[in-house]
C-alpha cells in the first residue's frame, strides 16, 4: 500500500481554506465511498475527510501546544469514560456535517442560494488549492476540487441560512425580564503572594484577624463612608460587578447575598468562603447599560433557540445514518495536520529548508518514493479504502 512519507507534504489554500502541512502515515481512500446517508442524500468519504482535516489542522496547530502535549496524546486522551478526544471531535464533526446538508436541503424555503460571485469565489479557492499544492497533500486531506467546492458551497449556506433562520422573533423585552444590578465588592483573601510570586495560606489567627478586618469594612460603610476608600485603606481593592439572581461571578455566595439587599447603598454581611471573605454593596438596582445588554443577548438567544428549534425539526423527520465502517478510515493520529501560515511557507522556500519532520529519521530519498507513488482509483473496499500501489 502507497504511504505518505515521514515528511511534512505542504498544503496552502487561497481565501477561506487554511494553508496546512501533513505528516505522519496514511493509507489511500476512497473518496467516493459513502460515508453517511442525510434523507436521500449522500455524504462522500472525499467531503468528509476535507472537512475533518481542516478541523483537525486547527486543534493540532493552536491546542496541542497549549495543552502541553503532542498532537497524538492529546488525539489519544479520554475525553469521558468511553470516548476519547479524537472520538469526540470526529463526532462533532459528523454532526456538523448532516446539520449542513440539512440546512442545504432547505435552503429553497428561505430562497437561500449562492450568487454567481460566490460560484466564481468558490471555483477560484478551489482551483488555487489545485494549484499550490502537491499530489500527496492533496490526497492525505482529499484535497480535489469537486470537495473542496462541495465543503465551501455547504459552509457558505449554512452562514446565509443562520441569519434567515433567526428572522421574525420577538425583539421587545421588558426592563423587569432583562434587570441587571449592580454592585461594588472587595475580597480579603486567605492566600498571601510574595514577590517571587509564591502563595501562603493564612493561619487559623490570621484568617480571624483578616475577619475582624473585613467586618471593619462593612461597618464603616454602613456608617456612610465610601466603600472603596475604605477597602483601599485596609489593603484590599474594591472591584464592580453587574449581576442578576441567576450570575455565578465572581462568587455565587456574593451574588445572593448582594441580590437579596433591598436598597442601593446597603451592604452585605461577612460572605466567607473557602479562598476568602468577600464584601459588597448594592450601588443600583437597576443598572441600565447593563440591562439594555442583557436585553440584547436575550434577543439573540431567541434567535438561535428559532434556530436550532427548525433545524431539529427538520432532522426528525429524515433518516440520518452513518456508515462508521467508513468513517472509520479517517484517522487523526495516524495522518497529522497543522496548518502553517504563507509566511512561514515562504521562508522554507526561500532558505532552502524542506518540510521533512526531523523527528522520524527519514531521508529525502524515501520521502521522494512517497512522492512519486500513485493510488489505483479504479477499484475500493466498502470501508472506504483505495486499492494502492503497494
Amino acid at each position: 500500500m502507497m504511504r505518505l512519507g515521514k515528511r511534512a507534504a505542504a498544503v496552502t489554500a487561497a481565501g477561506v481554506l487554511a494553508a496546512a502541512s501533513v505528516t505522519g502515515c496514511s493509507g489511500s481512500i476512497d473518496t467516493e465511498a459513502v460515508v453517511a446517508t442525510v434523507g436521500d442524500e449522500e455524504i462522500t468519504l472525499g467531503v468528509a475527510n476535507f472537512y475533518a482535516r481542516l478541523t483537525q489542522g486547527e486543534y493540532e496547530t493552536y491546542y496541542a501546544s497549549m495543552m502541553g502535549m503532542t498532537a497524538e496524546d492529546m488525539w489519544a486522551q479520554e475525553y469521558d469514560e468511553d470516548t476519547t478526544f479524537e472520538e469526540q471531535t470526529k463526532d462533532s464533526i459528523m454532526g456538523s456535517l448532516e446539520d449542513m446538508y440539512v440546512l442545504s436541503q432547505h435552503a429553497a424555503d428561505y430562497d437561500v442560494a449562492l450568487t454567481e460571485d460566490e460560484e466564481n469565489a468558490i471555483s477560484d479557492a478551489a482551483d488555487q488549492f489545485d494549484a499550490d499544492n502537491t499530489d500527496q497533500a492533496k490526497e492525505a486531506v482529499s484535497g480535489y476540487k469537486k470537495d473542496i467546492e462541495k465543503v465551501l458551497e455547504l459552509v457558505t449556506i449554512q452562514n446565509k441560512m443562520d441569519s434567515a433562520m433567526k428572522e421574525g422573533v420577538d425583539e421587545e423585552v421588558s426592563d423587569e425580564e432583562a434587570a441587571q444590578k449592580s454592585m461594588q465588592y472587595a475580597l480579603f483573601s486567605y492566600t498571601t503572594t510574595d514577590d517571587s510570586g509564591n502563595s501562603t495560606e493564612l493561619t487559623d489567627d490570621e484568617k480571624e484577624t483578616l475577619k475582624t478586618t473585613a467586618q471593619g469594612l462593612v461597618d464603616r460603610v454602613r456608617a456612610g463612608e465610601d466603600f472603596a476608600a475604605v477597602a483601599e485603606e485596609l489593603g484590599v481593592e474594591a472591584q464592580t460587578a453587574t449581576f442578576d439572581s441567576e450570575s455565578t461571578s465572581p462568587n455565587e455566595d456574593l451574588i445572593a447575598a448582594a441580590d437579596a439587599l433591598a436598597n442601593e447603598g446597603d451592604v452585605t454581611e461577612l460572605v466567607e468562603t473557602d479562598s476568602g471573605i468577600y464584601v459588597g454593596e448594592l450601588t443600583s438596582l437597576l443598572d441600565r447599560e447593563a440591562t439594555d445588554a442583557e436585553k440584547e443577548t436575550i434577543v439573540e438567544q431567541r434567535r438561535q433557540d428559532q434556530y436550532d428549534s427548525l433545524l431539529q425539526e427538520w432532522k426528525d423527520a429524515i433518516d440520518i445514518e452513518v456508515n462508521d465502517r467508513v468513517w472509520n478510515r479517517v484517522d487523526f493520529i495516524d495522518q497529522g495536520v497543522t496548518i502553517v501560515t504563507p509566511e512561514e511557507d515562504t521562508e522554507a522556500e526561500d532558505s532552502g529548508t524542506d518540510t521533512t519532520d526531523e523527528s522520524s529519521g527519514t531521508t529525502d530519498e524515501n520521502t521522494d518514493a512517497a512522492d512519486s507513488g500513485t493510488a489505483d482509483e479504479s477499484g475500493s473496499t466498502d470501508d472506504g479504502t483505495a486499492d494502492s500501489a503497494e
